[in-house]
């Protein structure tokens, strides 16, 4: 049997331009003489539409998206995903999986765990499905179950539910079991992936395909690699790494089992230039914006944007104050050089200066301190943001996530922008993806790798004037953020005084106001700020 993994790129709620894509991969799975069409979860309108789910016109709007895929289905079987409606009792509506074959629709697989931590909120919208079972294709038990169906089995997921659908197969005997997924990209993830269809396999001793969703959706990432194990849960097919691909999984073939080797961080460049671009075309966008300081952060977000919307698209402006470095003005235009994008410079010195002589009968008498430094800052958002309303460009931030965390960054000035790139990137991995970017050759002026991280606001100024080391900043992101440890076994754990675990604790919280009014960011971690987290701007409880 030959089964294709289309694995597409939806837009959410584009039920027109999302139909004539599955329409287009089955006219191609005909021309590959595939026998089945496996399609990613919710591929009609796109994973996830959140509250467009609660407006009726969306969801009858995509019932009706299904009539054209089944009369496209003649001579094939098509296995695509989208919502339908609940007629029970419970919430109004499934996460289903439709199999249709030869235009009749044999029966629908309503997604059994529905996931509600992290970045998930399905239970706010679906019903869970009750049960699992296999339909006959050309003389084959085929069984369908959809993304979260499979993860129970394995015990990579955050909620342990009662049920384990793979299990519940076993009885069913199938002779495959297709899965429709949007798994969301995460670092150092393909490979669990891989494992997890591997799992099911070998207790159900029959071939795992899973086809996924590739594409970028406002915070979420969707990293592709489409999987086909064998029955011993051996690796045969992958589908491509952040990009479209219709994979031809022939079962019958001889076995050639192949081996998975990726690079983190090239994978994690990859997911961002994805981001950035579907972000982009998706909202019908085309040129950003980026104040280049002379730092890693700025340096890096220009690279992705470079990569991801051509040069020709990109403008980074260098904009010095009094305080800024002729070296880092100097960093700021080699960069631009070296990516071919377009570079202006701005001083600030003379609004800072109006600024100061304006609000000086307001601070009469009182030292200068971070308002003169946040002046500035702001200053440089505002001209960024003027740029942007008169010349159509987006600003993209560049604040990463140990300084977002820590609230080292000024609202209304450096966070700024349409789009967060590395919002979710800690400092020690922005270090290594430039060194990763500047492997071939010095793209990234290596002075600026080499130079101590400065926001240049007053002389001499280090960060690590504010903060602690950056490496330990990070180690309590990770502790706090990701693993949800205490401040004492962070303390313990890292090595790390206390009394700057505590600190760091607190400031995390107490920059909880500014985050929410922050630009939404690209998730890539585990725990992501901007999506995935949620706490109280008000609360008064520390561990």
């Amino acid at each position: 049997m030959k089964i294709c993994m289309a694995q597409l790129d939806p837009t959410i709620g584009d039920l027109e331009g999302n139909t004539k894509k599955i329409l287009k991969a089955i006219k191609k799975a005909k021309q590959q003489q595939a026998d089945i069409v496996l399609f990613p979860e919710l591929s009609i309108c796109g994973y996830l539409p959140a509250d467009l789910l609660l407006h009726d016109d969306f969801v009858k709007a995509t019932g009706e998206c299904l009539n054209p895929i089944i009369k496209a289905s003649a001579g094939i079987c098509v296995v695509v995903g989208l919502v339908r409606r609940n007629p029970g009792k419970g919430k109004p509506l499934f996460n289903s999986a439709a199999i249709i074959y030869d235009g009749q629709v044999l029966g629908y697989h309503n997604k059994c765990l529905l996931p509600t931590y992290n970045v998930f909120d399905e239970r706010r919208y679906f019903e869970p499905g009750k049960m699992v079972s296999t339909f006959e294709i050309k003389g084959k038990k085929i069984a369908v179950i959809i993304c979260e169906d499979i993860w129970q089995h394995s015990g990579y997921v955050e909620s342990q539910y009662p049920y384990d659908p793979v299990l519940d197969l076993v009885s069913h005997k199938p002779d495959i079991l297709l899965n429709l997924s949007a798994s969301p990209y995460q670092f150092d993830k393909p490979d669990i992936r891989i494992e997890v269809c591997a799992n099911a396999a070998r207790t159900l001793n029959c071939p795992v395909l899973l086809c996924c969703q590739v594409g970028g959706n406002d915070d979420l990432i969707f990293d592709g690699y489409s999987v086909c194990v064998d029955k011993h849960g051996h690796l045969r097919q992958l589908g491509k790494a952040f990009k479209e691909d219709c994979v031809l999984a022939d079962l019958d073939a001889p076995v050639c089992n192949i081996e998975f080797h990726y690079h983190p961080m090239e994978d994690m460049y990859k997911a961002l230039v994805l981001g950035v671009s579907d972000y982009f075309a998706k909202q019908g966008f085309t040129k950003a914006l980026i104040g280049l300081s002379g730092g890693v952060d700025s340096a890096l977000v220009a690279c992705i944007a470079k990569e991801a919307l051509g040069p020709e698209n990109v403008l980074g402006v260098a904009m010095p104050s009094r305080y800024s470095s002729k070296e880092s003005v100097e960093d700021a235009r080699k960069l631009a050089e070296n990516l071919g994008i377009g570079f202006k410079v701005i001083s600030i010195e003379g609004p800072f200066e109006d600024y100061l002589k304006l609000l000086q009968p307001v601070f009469e008498g009182k030292p200068s301190d971070v308002t003169e430094e946040n002046l500035q800052s702001r200053i440089r958002g505002m001209i960024l943001m003027a740029i942007s309303n008169k010349l159509g460009y987006i600003v993209l931030n560049t604040g990463n996530k140990s300084e977002l965390g820590v609230g080292y960054c000024t609202l209304y000035g450096d966070m700024c922008g349409g789009l967060g790139v590395i919002s979710d990137m800690l400092k020690a991995q922005v270090y290594e993806m430039v060194r990763w970017v500047n492997r071939k050759r010095e793209i990234i002026p290596q002075s600026t790798i080499d130079k101590a991280p400065s926001a240049e606001l007053r002389p001499n100024q280090k960060d690590t004037d504010s903060l602690p080391e950056y490496d330990i900043v990070d180690k309590v992101m990770i502790g706090y953020i990701e693993d949800h440890l205490s401040a004492k076994k962070i303390a313990k754990k890292y090595q790390i005084p206390q009394e700057v675990v505590d600190d760091l604790i607190h400031r995390i919280h107490a920059a909880e106001y500014k985050r929410r009014q922050g630009p939404p960011g690209l998730r890539v971690s585990k725990r992501a700020f901007s999506v995935g987290r949620r706490f109280p701007i008000v609360h008064h409880w520390r561990s």
